[in-house]
């Protein structure tokens, strides 16, 4: 077979056929992220001297990345530590808000009460998931806190996970009880499935979906006409229509991974689109990179649980926050809306 030769974080790999994964020469970090790809269209989204960078480490469990335009900095959740953190280029990392997700004032007796998924709206003020408090709620430019959504017909919603904004200023959201203490079994619960919502300028919380076990992450196709979600308690892509008025057509599934889940660490997690409608997924292990026919095309594997990735800088970075650290990595392609 051809031996191809994939420059990663400073360490050659050597790569022998275009299916099999990478593997570090001696010497090397074994520890090191791998690209593995396993279809030629790969090739067109991932250039062949792709590096992942390493940007920061050290948190306990990092999420929800978000760029801004506006300032060129990244946020990012540190969830166990209920912290959002900023990173941007030359500069140190910083904290960027605290108590993120949980404000109370009792202990949180649970593993995870930060933030989760954060978005911008379209007036830079930041949305964000709050696990403790069970609530997506928006970061007003004086420092306010205002409540997004917290009830569904008049019930407390689980722990929101992850948040996207439509062009017309409509936020979408999933709600897994994964913020909880007792997560699915958590005596707290006040609605007993987990759902897929919107919420309307005027502030109604519509349910959109509940066929999903535990949806996690969310995002749009480029046009908007399509809803993806992943859904951690099957390890599956799901695809929704979008209808005119904002509601969800059938789930159908996109990509099935439950057969790659074993011995590869984590879930279906936080997801991003590119322009092409391809998806990025967090996924065991890693990110898969799925093609709008449902082919997985390839995938960046970290050998841990990993949470999600952005699209930053000028739409064509991969910013991925993977177990403890935050990533990046330069494409060919660009994200949806960039």
């Amino acid at each position: 077979m051809l031996a191809v030769v994939v420059p990663l974080l400073g360490v050659t790999l050597m790569w022998a056929g275009s299916d099999a994964a990478p593997r570090a020469q001696l010497g090397a970090d074994p520890a090191a992220p791998q690209i593995v790809r396993l279809d030629p269209r790969f090739d067109q989204l991932v250039p062949r001297d792709a590096i992942i960078e390493k940007l920061a480490d050290g948190f306990a469990w990092v999420e929800g990345p978000v760029w801004n335009r506006a300032g060129g900095y990244l946020l990012f959740s540190d969830v166990p530590n209920n912290k959002i953190y900023k990173w941007k280029q030359d500069e140190k990392v910083s904290v960027f808000l605290d108590r993120s997700g949980y404000t109370g004032s009792a202990p949180f007796t649970g593993r995870e009460p930060g933030s989760n998924g954060l978005a911008f709206d379209a007036e830079g003020q930041l949305v964000f998931c709050q696990h403790g408090d069970r609530r997506v709620s928006r970061l007003e430019k004086d420092g306010r806190r205002t409540v997004v959504a917290d009830r569904y017909d008049g019930k407390r919603i689980n722990s929101p996970n992850d948040v996207i904004l439509k062009s017309n200023g409509d936020v979408y959201f999933t709600d897994p009880p994964f913020g909880l203490p007792k997560a699915f079994d958590d005596p707290a619960r006040e609605v007993d499935f987990c759902g897929v919502y919107r919420v309307s300028k005027d502030g109604t919380v519509t349910l959109l979906s509940k066929e999903a076990k535990a949806p996690n992450g969310i995002a749009f196709s480029a046009d908007e006409k399509t809803l993806f979600v992943s859904d951690s308690g099957t390890t599956r892509w799901l695809a929704f229509d979008v209808k005119r008025d904002g509601a969800l057509g059938p789930a159908r599934v996109l990509f099935d991974g439950s057969k790659l889940k074993e011995g590869r660490p984590g879930v279906a997690d936080g997801l991003k689109v590119d322009a092409h409608g391809n998806l990025f997924g967090a996924a065991p292990g890693g990110i898969f990179v799925i093609a709008p026919d449902g082919t997985l095309l390839g995938r960046f594997d970290f050998g841990v649980a990993t949470g999600n990735c952005a699209w930053g800088e000028d739409g064509r970075t991969l910013f991925i926050a993977s177990n403890t650290a935050l990533y990046r990595v330069r494409l060919s392609t660009k994200g949806a809306g960039f």
